[in-house]
């Protein structure tokens, strides 16, 4: 465990260490259409994830990989861990985030999120918010990207069950666009705010996109939900590997 801790450490100090000066690249990259401006952003995700990988020891693997679409779309995810938010740039096409606005203060991580065009909206402005999100969502689909959508809107422990907001399936009703349904693990080797990262690989199952025509947002929602948890039992608990 020692050991563990050492190396989850190494990372974090790195981490700490190259986000500033990556920022600045990113800063470089302002004047680019925002879609050249997402692929170098994105790079500091997938540097993160190869240093999670050859630093702490986690690696992943996709089951259902071939049922991404080939037209932007909008994915609903659970949401356990900090490490979704870097493999779902790896994972999937170009995508901007529905997430809460204060997260763009956040020193470097929120400035850099915010050349990344993401949808900020205020959580406790109700139908304003899901306006601001078919509005804001329809530009983005236009332009290419896909969205990502955290229905929980937050991160919830391995084992437990957060309550589903309406937002990405009213989305998905007010534009038609299919509905891709992820699940995963990834909170049984990185927790909330957790400083140690277990080694081992995690597993992300993609589900069959879900054509939202003629459905009611509740409906939906519920189908996306039922299908996120009954695969997050499927997939199991944390599978240990020696480093």
């Amino acid at each position: 465990m020692a050991l563990i801790v050492l190396r989850s450490t190494v990372y974090t100090l790195l981490k700490i260490i190259i986000t500033p000066l990556y920022f600045l690249i990113v800063l470089a990259a302002f004047p680019l259409p925002p879609l050249s401006r997402y692929r170098i952003t994105s790079g500091w995700a997938h540097l993160m994830l190869y240093l999670l990988r050859v630093i702490c020891g986690i690696d992943y693997r996709v089951i259902g990989a071939e049922q991404i679409p080939r037209t932007p779309s909008i994915i609903l995810s659970k949401h356990q861990s900090a490490w979704e938010t870097l493999a779902f740039q790896q994972i999937f096409p170009p995508q901007v985030w529905v997430l809460k606005k204060e997260l763009l203060r956040v020193p470097f991580f929120g400035w850099g999120l915010a050349m990344t065009s993401p949808i900020a909206i205020d959580r406790n402005s109700g139908k304003a918010a899901l306006k601001q999100i078919v509005e804001q969502g329809k530009d983005r689909l236009k332009k290419g990207f896909w969205i990502v959508i955290f229905p929980e809107g937050t991160r919830i422990a391995p084992g437990q069950k957060g309550k589903c907001r309406i937002g990405g399936a009213w989305l998905a009703t007010h534009t038609g666009v299919p509905v891709v349904p992820v699940a995963h693990n990834a909170g049984e080797y990185w927790g909330k705010n957790a400083l140690v990262k277990l080694p081992g690989t995690i597993t992300v199952s993609i589900g069959a996109p879900i054509d939202p025509t003629g459905m009611e947002p509740d409906d939906l929602n519920s189908k996306v939900e039922s299908w996120i948890e009954a695969e997050v039992e499927r997939i199991g608990h944390r599978k240990p590997e020696s480093m």
